[in-house]
């Protein structure tokens, strides 16, 4: 027995040494993971900070990119309302430089169309103009007395046959 309780108490020391060995390599795995795990933390805590200030820029840079939007929207606006009123002005001054044609038949929103339409009343005024010198000349009346014919005989007493026949030959 003393045989089995040397070994025993062997066993127990040799299992002790491997506990021991254990527990210190066991604690050094630990401290380089915790290690690992200090590192890993911090490294996220540089992303997140990095992170944060990316975000800041961005929002920075979307408030700088608003306020652009809004100005280049009130120019725009007052673009639009300026060239509204040079298409009226010119709409007017077109209008007065044609006074052949009546003011309704020239419109137009912008300076093209405002060309355009004057440019089809110009075409119809001169059809108009053409169309009613040409009925002009076919009803032309003669200036002056119809050229002289011959004397017409009929209803006259014979001494008028006879006077009128005298002034004929004198004539020639």
């Amino acid at each position: 027995m003393e045989n089995e309780n040397k070994e025993n108490l062997e066993n127990s020391e040799a299992s002790q040494k491997t506990n021991e060995v254990s527990t210190v390599e066991g604690l050094e795995a630990i401290k380089a993971q915790l290690e690992e795990e200090k590192k890993a933390k911090a490294a996220a805590e540089a992303f997140l900070t990095e992170k944060d200030g990316r975000i800041a820029e961005l929002e920075a840079s979307l408030s700088e990119a608003k306020q652009g939007s809004e100005a280049a929207t009130a120019e725009l606006t007052r673009v639009k309302e300026a060239q509204a009123q040079a298409v009226s002005k010119y709409l007017d001054a077109v209008r007065l430089a044609n006074p052949a044609i009546p003011r309704d038949i020239i419109t137009g929103d912008t300076i093209e169309e405002i060309d355009a339409s004057l440019a089809k009343a110009t075409t119809i005024a001169e059809s108009v103009k053409a169309n009613l010198e040409a009925q002009a000349k076919e009803a032309r009346v003669p200036a002056g007395a119809p050229p002289r014919g011959e004397i017409s005989l009929e209803g006259l007493t014979p001494r008028e046959k006879i006077a009128a026949g005298i002034e004929q030959g004198k004539q020639r």
